[in-house]
């Protein structure tokens, strides 16, 4: 006799998890390559790169939740997908960045503000103006601010970045009630 297993329901909030997790180690392995490596994360492909990250995370999380949906995902599913992503990656990575730059490497800080500092002589900024923005950057770079900031924004930035990408791949069931 043969035994039916019951189906694992797929919902918003486990896929979420599952690929708020993985976005998150993937964010923490991605911070640490690019640290290594001397590249710099505020421009170009430092700056950018994450983004391909996030994009593919994206996909294959909508394209797991559709695999046990019969194919179809509304836009607020996919955007329910991307809270659950955007809030465990954000808090996840910024926690993993506290730590380094308060614990690991405690001059992280100071390199971001010299190379803040060299963009701005190169910009031709006055000293006098250079001093001022220094003074204010400094303010909001300590490792407390960078966690505060890198949660909030990081959640904003990944909800933005879902909603544009649940456009694409959404499939809506044409046999739910509206």
């Amino acid at each position: 006799m043969e035994t039916i297993e019951p189906k694992t329901e797929v919902t918003t909030k486990s896929i979420g998890i599952k690929f708020g997790l993985i976005m998150a180690a993937i964010s923490v392995a991605y911070f640490m390559i690019m640290n290594v490596m001397g590249i710099d994360m505020s421009q170009g492909f430092g700056r950018w790169g994450g983004l391909i990250f996030n994009v593919a995370v994206i996909f294959f999380a909508h394209k797991s939740f559709k695999d046990g949906n019969e194919g179809f995902m509304s836009y607020g599913q996919g955007l329910g997908i991307g809270v659950w992503v955007a809030l465990l990656s954000s808090v996840i990575s910024s926690i993993f960045t506290y730590i380094y730059v308060k614990f690991i490497d405690g001059g992280f800080i100071q390199t971001m503000l010299e190379k803040q500092e060299e963009q701005m002589q190169e910009r031709g900024m006055s000293e006098e103006q250079i001093k001022q923005a220094m003074d204010m950057t400094a303010k909001f770079m300590t490792p407390e601010m960078m966690l505060g900031f890198g949660i909030f924004f990081g959640f904003i930035i990944l909800i933005a970045v879902f909603a544009v990408v649940t456009i694409f791949t959404q499939k809506k069931n044409p046999e739910a009630v509206i």
